[in-house]
């Protein structure tokens, strides 16, 4: 691929955001304004990393001439030397600047809302569940997101059978879109007296949040009840008829929110999962249009369905999708997942790189 023409194109889209953004009335519009500084700051990135390809390119190409000259074998040899490290750097630099080429995903930068539901496996299942919310939750707080629980449905012996929550922040939707899925888990259970290790899972799923805008959702289309609260949260949340319901009748899609004792707050939740949902199903249906066959965010928790396995014996985590393996499950439990985001991260980028280099053929 010639990246040359990809070069000139983000350096004259480059000098045209340093006009628009100088325009006092551009941020009369604040969301306009916003997304225009946001594509400002990524290709201001990606012209630096076009200049060190360049720069890399040229003293890669004087460093080969240099190694061929056999009139000066000690100056050929110094060439022969910085070629180990030139190489390396020249390839890395030129895979970062065809990834730039990839068009950013207008969900990237979006905040999040997670939901982790028990599958099969008993309380095992929601103990689990509830070390993956733990999990997600320690990473947030790691990388500075704000994270905000929406609903909470406790299981037994301290899991969880549901926990919806929204976690705000820069680049949340990018990082954990890959996490949407079956999570399986292999261990021996405190209640195992026999030693025996069991395969229990989770399910993950990952929405972008939908603004009022991207879902236009008419009141008729809404019943909302309200009831009592249950679970762990307080005297005032048990004893107040503060959980919300809302099922969108023409889809069918059911949502609920009791994490709060105040009725109106849930409601404003419950209506934020419910546009997330929407937005999702909206945008797999699209995509559909142009896809043979289908694939689920989160399938229905079989474990033949898994994403990913976590091994505790081993301490061994084995992401199936791009066959990685880490041992180092304890880290990854506490929110060291920055290792398994970038790969997937660069799994996809080469996959989407692939099909717009088989398209420009």
């Amino acid at each position: 691929m010639d990246l040359m023409p990809h070069l000139d194109r983000f350096a004259k889209r480059f000098a045209e955001l340093e006009e628009l953004l100088a325009r006092p009335d551009l941020y009369d519009n604040p969301k306009r304004a916003q997304d225009l500084t946001r594509e400002h700051s990524r290709l201001k990135q990606s012209v630096a990393d076009g200049q060190n390809w360049l720069k890399l390119k040229r003293d890669l190409a004087e460093a080969e001439a240099m190694a061929k000259n056999t009139a000066e074998p000690e100056i050929a040899e110094m060439a022969a030397e910085e070629l180990a490290t030139l190489r390396p750097a020249y390839e890395k630099a030129e895979q970062t600047l065809r990834f730039a080429i990839v068009p950013p995903d207008e969900n990237d930068s979006r905040n999040t809302i997670v939901e982790i539901r028990a599958g099969v496996g008993g309380d095992e299942a929601g103990l689990f569940a509830a070390e993956l919310a733990r999990m997600y939750t320690r990473y947030a707080e790691k990388v500075g997101w704000k994270v905000e629980t929406m609903d909470l449905s406790p299981s037994e012996k301290g899991g969880v059978k549901e926990m919806i929550f929204q976690i705000n922040g820069n680049d949340v939707f990018k990082k954990l879109r890959y996490e949407s899925g079956v999570h399986r888990v292999q261990r021996v259970p405190a209640t195992e007296a026999q030693g025996r290790v069991h395969t229990s899972t989770a399910t993950v799923a990952v929405l972008p949040e939908a603004n009022e805008v991207d879902v236009v959702i008419r009141p008729d289309e809404l019943e909302i009840s309200v009831c009592r609260s249950g679970g762990p949260g307080g005297q005032g949340v048990n004893t107040t008829d503060s959980a919300v319901q809302i099922t969108h009748k023409p889809s069918g899609l059911t949502v609920r929110c009791q994490d709060g004792r105040s009725q109106l707050k849930n409601k404003e939740k419950a209506m934020g999962i419910l546009r997330s949902r929407l937005l999702e199903k909206r945008q797999e249906e699209e995509e559909a249009k142009y896809a043979e066959h289908r694939k689920t965010q989160i399938g229905n928790g079989d474990r033949n369905e898994k994403i990913r396995t976590y091994n505790f014996p081993d301490n061994r985590l084995t992401d199936h999708r791009v066959r990685y393996t880490a041992h180092n499950l304890s880290y990854v439990m506490e929110g060291d997942l920055d290792e398994i985001f970038d790969v997937l991260a660069t799994n996809a980028l080469e996959q989407k790189l692939a099909e717009l280099e088989s398209a420009a053929s």
